[in-house]
Parts: structure tokens; C-alpha cells; sequence
């Protein structure tokens, strides 16, 4: 019986533990070198805001909910 599960690996640690469980011939690791890099959302998107003060911020949401009610 085969089943496919894909993981998102967040520990190195996690890493040794597949390739030992490999190595006893317990899963199969497929590694997809065909994946998209992250993404870094904070330098793709710095500066795209103005810089504003807090009470301006606060007024906007305010306004913001306010149309909601």
C-alpha cells in the first residue's frame, strides 16, 4: 500500500529523520526541485505604503467600520 502526503519540512532535524527512514527503505522521498522559492512579502512590497501617522491610521479605521454599521 502507497500513499502520498506532502510535508512542509521546518527543522533540519526533520530532514535527517527521512533520509534515515529512507535509508531503511520505510518511504520514498521525492524531492521536487520544480518548486517555487518564498516569497518576501516585506521586500516585495516595502515602501508600497506612505508612511502615516498613528491617528490618521486610527481615523481610517474608524471610518472603515463605521460604513460597515
Amino acid at each position: 500500500m502507497i500513499k502520498t502526503i506532502t510535508i512542509d519540512v521546518i527543522n533540519e532535524k526533520a530532514m535527517k529523520l527521512l533520509h534515515d527512514l529512507e535509508l531503511l527503505q520505510l518511504i520514498r522521498l521525492h524531492r521536487d526541485e520544480d518548486q517555487p522559492s518564498p516569497v518576501n512579502w516585506a521586500q516585495r512590497y516595502k515602501g508600497a505604503m506612505s508612511k502615516q501617522s498613528l491617528a490618521d491610521i486610527d481615523d481610517q479605521l474608524t471610518e472603515l467600520r463605521n460604513g460597515w454599521e
